[in-house]
């Protein structure tokens, strides 16, 4: 997931009104600011800034220009002056990339002993934003809107969420999801309808039988098998059984195989999201456990069970956390602890959790698993992190998709585990576990989640927004009546 291809635009709007000094300051004024914000180091991609905008056909052959631009993922506008909003109609009308609307001003105090008319004619984006954003109502246009002085930390925090958004937005509308073997039998929420998802995201599924992946293995004693081997060795604290002249050994050059076989695979074909099945594993000797795992903190998205929507929504927010501290990883909420009049949720899964969560350095372990009828498989064990988070599911409604977000608090585990051979996170839901499982069940969330501690609902609020999808949240604000009155409306609309 390299960033330095990319980049987002800068439209700065006026008009010919104030004569050729002002538009002189106004283009001074924008160039300022992209330098500033390339300099910060904030933005996860560069500001390319623009020239101003004044004619109707300027600001439509923009937007028809970052369209077919390949490096643009998005574009920011802000009307420095009064631009008239009729100018913008056809652009806005044309543009298919995420839209930003930064209302700002260039400078951040009025100079009471010097203003004047000229001054004032310069710096109108007080009511030239507004005649602007009344058209992108009229329009029904999607966009994120910053307000603030752009030498705010905030402002600019915002435009880079929105930007890692737009990162995403792209990553999904190009995504190729390799369906290994079909979904879960009889399981309801993760089946959803792929033309739709297609043109609502882009995203496209195809679907393979399990022995594509066998016959992209290598041989057991393959330069490749040892290289990998190797690392395994060097990341993880292995199991006594699976070293070197250990008697599991054979295990772990398995699940070596499985994992360049996938790799083989995905990265011939162009995917970036995957799902199997331990229902439909064809001629392979394990569940894949380690590849699934290491695969994920390479940025892939993944979906157990054939969850296809799991791994595509996990592939986009993969991409918008690409290189924050914090990670992101496929979830299903496994079991409850009660205690003291409150409720915590122990999520996992049987192999398949990504140790960009992980607090501390995993174990690379091999475990009999009692479904799939195969070899025990090899994982990583390890616990998540401390902090917040959240959990995210897109769910195919039949009518229209929604996604539902529940913000978390991740805790150490009240005791150690040390019978349970599986990656873990242990998180209090909010408000409480009461409240959010009603309401999560209420807006038919599924079982399967994305479990991130890089984002916030910031990123997801967005993405949603230049789909048009539905989101609800669920914080510590919410509360149940008030959440199913939400969902009255939506089923009345």
């Amino acid at each position: 997931m390299n960033f330095d291809t990319y980049e987002i635009w800068l439209a700065t709007g006026s008009q010919h009104l104030y004569g050729p000094d002002t538009l002189r300051q106004v283009a001074q004024h924008a160039q300022a600011i992209g330098s500033a914000w390339n300099a910060s180091g904030r933005l996860p991609v560069r500001l390319n800034v623009k020239s101003v905008l004044t004619t109707p056909e300027e600001i439509t052959s923009l937007c028809r220009e970052a369209n077919q631009d390949q490096a643009c993922v998005g574009l920011i506008t802000w009307m420095h002056t009064f631009s008239p909003a009729k100018m913008w109609i056809r652009g806005m009308q044309l543009l298919d990339k995420p839209l930003c609307h930064l209302h700002t001003q260039f400078n951040a105090e009025i100079p009471w002993g010097e203003i004047d008319m000229d001054f004032m004619n310069l710096n109108q984006s007080a009511h030239g934003d507004r005649e602007f954003a009344h058209l992108l109502t009229r329009l029904g246009k999607a966009r994120k809107t910053v307000v603030g002085h752009w030498q705010d930390p905030e402002v600019l925090e915002r435009i880079a969420v929105w930007s890692r958004v737009a990162l995403g937005c792209r990553a999904i509308q190009e995504l190729k999801v390799a369906r290994f073997g079909d979904n879960m039998r009889q399981v309801s929420v993760t089946e959803g309808d792929k033309v739709a998802a297609e043109i609502t995201f882009g995203v496209s599924v195809h679907g393979y039988e399990p022995d594509v992946i066998a016959r992209a293995m290598p041989g057991a004693d393959a330069p490749e098998v040892a290289t990998l081997l190797a690392e395994y060795e060097n990341m993880y604290r292995l199991q006594p059984g699976l070293m070197a002249g250990g008697d599991r050994r054979d295990s772990l050059v398995e699940a070596a195989r499985i994992e360049l076989g996938l790799r083989n695979f995905l990265s011939s074909g162009g995917f970036h999201a995957f799902t199997d099945t331990f229902e439909n594993l064809g001629s392979l000797k394990q569940l894949p456990g380690l590849a699934v795992q290491r695969l994920m903190a390479d940025g892939y998205g993944f979906g157990a069970e054939g969850d296809w929507m799991a791994a595509a929504m996990l592939r986009a927010c993969k991409v918008m956390g690409n290189g924050m501290a914090q990670g992101t990883s496929f979830m299903e909420d496994y079991t409850y602890h009660f205690e003291n009049n409150r409720g915590y949720v122990l999520g996992s899964h049987m192999l398949e959790i990504c140790p960009s969560i992980a607090a501390d350095q995993p174990t690379c372990e091999v475990h009999p698993l009692g479904i799939g009828n195969r070899e025990d498989p090899v994982r990583l064990v390890f616990t998540a992190a401390a902090g917040p988070g959240l959990n995210a599911s897109l769910v195919d409604l039949g009518d229209h998709f929604r996604l539902l977000v529940n913000t978390v608090n991740t805790l150490p585990p009240p005791a150690t585990l040390p019978k349970l051979p599986t990656a873990r996170a242990y998180w209090e839901p909010h408000p409480d576990l009461k409240t959010s499982a009603a309401c999560w069940m209420a807006g038919g969330g599924s079982h399967h989640t994305v479990f991130t501690q890089a984002l916030s609902p910031e990123f997801l609020e967005d993405f949603a927004e230049f789909f048009d999808i539905e989101l609800l949240l669920i914080d510590a604000d919410t509360r149940l009546r008030d959440f199913k009155s939400r969902l009255g409306a939506q089923a009345r609309r």
